[in-house]
C-alpha cells in the first residue's frame, strides 16, 4: 500500500514545507513516531493548512466539559455518517487510545446507537450527527435533549463546533483522496492492561 499516492494533488515533500508548518509537522513526528497524510496532502497550500490546523487545535486541545475521548467520538462518528475514510480510521485510532478501548471505534463508526457507549455520550452523538448532516433541521428539543445530560451551552457549543470542523475536513479528504497512513489500522487495537 505504501506505493499509492496520499492525495489526488502534489504532496510537498517535509523539507520543502515553509519553516512553521515543518516545525508542526516534526513535532507531530516526533510524538506519534509518523507523519499523519493529512499534514502532507493539506499542506498543498500552506496558508489554509496552517488556518485549518489552527482551528483543529482550537477546537479539540482547549479545556472543555467534554473528555478528549468524546470528542474523539463526535469525529469519528461523523465521519462515519460522511463516509470519510481518512477520518474514520485516523481520528478512530486516537479514540481507541484515549478509550482505552480497542472496540469503541469501531462501533460509533458504523452505529453509534447500537455502541457499547453512556446515555450521555449517545446523546452527544445524536446532536452532532444533527450537525454535521442536517443542521438546518436543529430545533430547541435538540438542545433541550443535552442538558439532562449535564451538557451547559458551551459544551453544546463544543459539540457542533467539532461536527461541523470535521464535516469539512471529512469533504476534503474524501475529495483529495487522501490516504490514511497504515500506521493508524492497528494503533490502540491491543487491550491494554490495567495499571497496578
Amino acid at each position: 500500500m505504501n506505493d499509492k499516492p496520499i492525495s489526488r494533488y502534489p504532496v510537498p515533500a517535509l523539507e520543502d514545507l515553509p519553516q512553521d508548518l515543518r516545525e508542526r509537522v516534526l513535532a507531530v513526528q516526533e510524538k506519534a513516531g509518523f507523519v499523519p497524510n493529512v499534514f502532507l496532502a493539506l499542506a498543498h497550500r500552506p496558508d489554509e493548512c496552517r488556518a485549518f490546523f489552527d482551528y483543529h487545535d482550537a477546537l479539540m486541545l482547549r479545556e472543555s466539559g467534554l473528555s478528549k475521548a468524546e470528542r474523539e467520538m463526535i469525529v469519528v462518528s461523523t465521519s462515519g455518517a460522511n463516509d470519510c475514510q481518512y477520518c474514520v480510521v485516523a481520528h478512530g485510532a486516537i479514540l481507541r487510545v484515549y478509550a482505552r478501548d480497542p472496540l469503541v471505534a469501531d462501533q460509533v463508526a458504523i452505529n453509534y446507537r447500537k455502541a457499547d457507549i453512556s446515555p450521555r455520550q449517545r446523546a452527544m452523538l445524536a446532536f452532532a450527527h444533527k450537525v454535521a448532516c442536517d443542521s438546518a433541521a436543529l430545533a430547541d428539543a435538540d438542545y433541550d435533549a443535552l442538558r439532562p445530560h449535564g451538557f451547559d451551552d458551551e459544551d453544546i457549543w463544543d459539540i457542533a463546533a467539532i461536527a461541523a470542523f470535521f464535516a469539512l475536513s471529512n469533504r476534503m479528504a474524501n475529495f483529495t483522496g487522501m490516504r490514511p497512513n497504515d500506521e493508524f489500522y492497528t494503533l490502540g487495537r491491543e487491550q491494554r492492561q490495567p495499571r497496578p
